[in-house]
């Protein structure tokens, strides 16, 4: 199938070939018939990717101070990596959508075949959670559905403005969802000031019904609203413009009447001067996309709704709400249409962005054919296998993939066969990128497919235990990002799975051991051969609460996610099984995520580590630092950039941070290329895990006691 992206970092508008979306639990499987091209939205995204590297650093300055502050820590070359990796990688363009319902849950509200709208993107088929999907009146056409998810924007602004019958209320910016914001209003009763420098604009609203204020005819928007409202101010105002000006609200609090309410819909300057709103008391407001329940991963993505008498107007009930006023005849989106295009067309769309009278952009999508190819060929002249080659596939193409892993795969003896993601977008961009034969959204025909034996996993958490069973049990060797298990269930399928496939190699992503830092630190240790003592200071920094690492469920947390990382360098500097592991941890306050943790451990060989997790310090800090005290001299290692020993006159350093993201995969690929012994032996990969889990688990009963 086709779909639109958008690279932010050349500029370039994509219309790509990509793999059809995997339909989740909770989600409906939609074939396109029409989307409405933003002019808001997208067009500041196109133009933020035609800026160049000063102008895009000018317009986010708050990115500039993390990037700066990343230097400091990890260094430049691999800050540079991260900005471009990040930059570079396409986004899907698109949020209003129309369609027809292909695939959805059994007992679903949603049926084959029913017209619907969603927040979808501009492709052949979508994948949208169900609270994000609503049904279309029979009466109303698809063309005019294509408006609906613009026109909730405007009503979720006008519900949190709450105007009633007869008051007086400007919209401020004309565009499509002022617009539709100024036709909802008068049909709410409302009296409407519409304000806009073009003229067509301004005819349009007042055919709605609007009074307008002309600012390319030098009127005064302050001297009009002012006579329109007989001297008092008026009630309240919508701002639905864009601009950097601060003048606009300035503007609309002159306006107001004492205590009248402003909401900001659009994106404007925001030096809000004190004076105009402590005068008159004013009410100032920053409306949130949709409605309730947008960006909340409960509602979006896990179908957890509102109770209606609680929430009575979510966004899927906005979405609802305008749909019904289209069927009314209270919203007119005829008049706003302004160009169409067959989506085969679509780039030539995104440049009627920029002409003149451009508002309403429809692409059509007129092809019946089903969509839902989920391979796709992309390097056809690529060999699939040859004698002697480590044919291997990705499953999961995010953005720690496809900056530490792909640009560091061995290239010799290695076929890139196929490259997997739920979206197919981020497959599709990675795998033209790598050189992969082929992208796909099906994790289990790449699973069963006789031409890979080798499938690295680098999807969400919860994901890995069960692809790493199902890829062993398909006699597939394995190469699984960190955690290998999130319980100990999981652990037991894996070991399970292990015995039963013995050929199959099993590593995970433990890639500190294989730093150049910790080979050099062990090598000095070597001359210490009793018992060590190890300190292990990560200065993490904060996740918020809402990140899908910090979800039991769904990341386990952090000392499941990313602790087992420091377990493992730890059982590697010690040599030695772990014998005991315990877990202290700050409760309540900066502690009660469980992600300020003191970690202590003892191994067999006498010696003892203490891995401090932290994510209350600051980023000037060094973000890992090692020390290891053992012979008389302590081996410290700051951030995998400098090595040294203290009491001893040893000194390494690497030009870039250096956390052995190459070495390992060069190993894996080694080890299953040529034979020997795997890069991590089983029973330490195991022995980890178990410990990692262990050690979460107490963490968890400290905070719930």
């Amino acid at each position: 199938m086709k779909q639109i992206l958008q690279n932010l970092g050349n500029g370039e508008t994509i219309l790509a070939d990509v793999p059809c979306p995997r339909r989740s639990s909770g989600s409906v499987l939609c074939q396109t018939t029409c989307t409405l091209v933003s002019l808001g939205t997208e067009k500041m995204l196109i133009d933020f990717g035609k800026k160049g590297w000063i102008a895009k650093a000018r317009s986010q300055p708050d990115k500039v101070k993390q990037v700066i502050q990343k230097i400091k820590t990890d260094g430049l070359w691999t800050t540079v990596d991260a900005v471009r990796s990040k930059l570079d990688t396409p986004i899907p363009l698109g949020y209003c959508h129309v369609g027809r319902v292909v695939e959805a849950d059994s007992g679903s509200q949603y049926l084959a075949g029913q017209r619907v709208i969603t927040n979808g993107n501009h492709a052949e088929m979508v994948s949208v959670p169900e609270n994000l999907v609503a049904k279309i009146p029979d009466s109303v056409t698809d063309e005019a559905a294509a408006f609906t998810v613009v026109g909730a924007i405007g009503l979720q602004g006008i519900r949190l403005l709450q105007p009633t019958l007869g008051e007086k209320i400007v919209v401020s910016g004309l565009g499509l969802i002022g617009l539709l914001t100024v036709q909802m209003l008068r049909a709410h009763g409302c009296q409407v000031l519409g304000i806009d420098f073009d003229s067509k604009k301004l005819e349009l609203a007042r055919q709605f019904g609007a009074e307008t204020v002309d600012l390319s005819a030098g009127q005064d928007p302050v001297a009009v609203a002012n006579g329109w409202s007989n001297g008092q101010g008026v009630d309240g105002v919508l701002v639905t413009a864009s601009t950097k000006s601060d003048e606009l609200i300035h503007q609309a609090a002159t306006m107001c009447r004492k205590r009248g309410r402003i909401v900001l819909v659009g994106v404007i300057g925001l030096n809000l001067q004190r004076a105009d709103f402590y005068e008159k008391e004013l009410s100032f407001q920053v409306s949130c996309s949709y409605g309730p329940g947008r960006y909340e991963t409960n509602y979006e993505n896990r179908g957890m709704d509102y109770p209606i008498g609680f929430v009575r107007w979510t966004e899927q009930r906005n979405f609802q709400a305008v749909l019904d006023l289209m069927s009314d005849g209270r919203i007119d989106t005829a008049p706003l249409i302004t160009h169409r295009f067959s989506f085969d067309e679509a780039l030539e769309g995104y440049k009627a962005i920029s002409q003149s009278g451009a508002m309403g952009i429809l692409l059509e999508y007129s092809d019946g054919k089903d969509k839902r190819d989920r391979i796709i060929v992309i390097n056809p002249n690529k060999i699939s296998k040859s004698d002697g080659s480590v044919s291997v596939a990705f499953i999961g193409a995010g953005g720690f993939t496809t900056r530490m892993l792909l640009p560091l795969l061995p290239t010799e003896g290695v076929v890139k066969k196929t490259i997997v993601s739920s979206s197919g977008v981020s497959a599709a961009y990675a795998g033209k990128k790598f050189g992969f034969l082929e992208t796909s959204s099906d994790s289990e025909a790449v699973i069963n497919d006789p031409d890979i034996n080798a499938v690295f996993i680098t999807t969400p958490h919860n994901s890995h235990a069960r692809m790493v069973c199902d890829s062993l049990k398909a006699n597939k060797h394995v190469f699984v990002e960190k955690p290998l298990a999130m319980n100990h269930q999981e652990l037991a399928d894996i070991e399970q799975a292990m015995v039963a496939n013995p050929e199959a190699c099993l590593m995970v992503g433990f890639n500190r051991r294989f730093s150049p830092h910790m080979t050099k630190m062990k090598s000095w240790l070597a001359s210490c051969p009793g018992p060590k003592s190890i300190i292990l200071t990560i200065n993490a920094g904060a996740i918020p609460a809402d990140h899908w690492t910090q979800d039991p469920a769904v990341g386990g947390g952090r000392i499941i996610g990313e602790g087992c990382h420091f377990i493992d360098l730890a059982r590697f500097l010690a040599g030695s099984p772990i014998d005991e592991s315990s877990a202290s941890t700050m409760v309540g306050g900066e502690g009660q995520l469980g992600d300020c943790v003191a970690m202590q451990l003892s191994f067999e060989d006498g010696s003892i580590a203490t891995i401090h997790y932290l994510a209350n310090g600051s980023k000037d800090f060094p973000k890992e630092r090692i020390e290891v005290f053992a012979g008389g001299k302590v081996s410290v290692c700051d951030n995998f950039r400098s090595s040294k020993v203290i009491g001893g006159s040893s000194n390494f350093k690497t030009r870039r941070q250096d956390k052995g993201h190459a070495a390992e995969l060069t190993q894996f690929i080694h080890a299953i290329g040529q034979g020997g012994n795997w890069p991590i032996a089983a029973e330490e990969i195991i022995e980890v895990s178990r410990h990692t889990i262990d050690l979460a688990e107490q963490v968890q009963k400290k905070l719930n006691a």
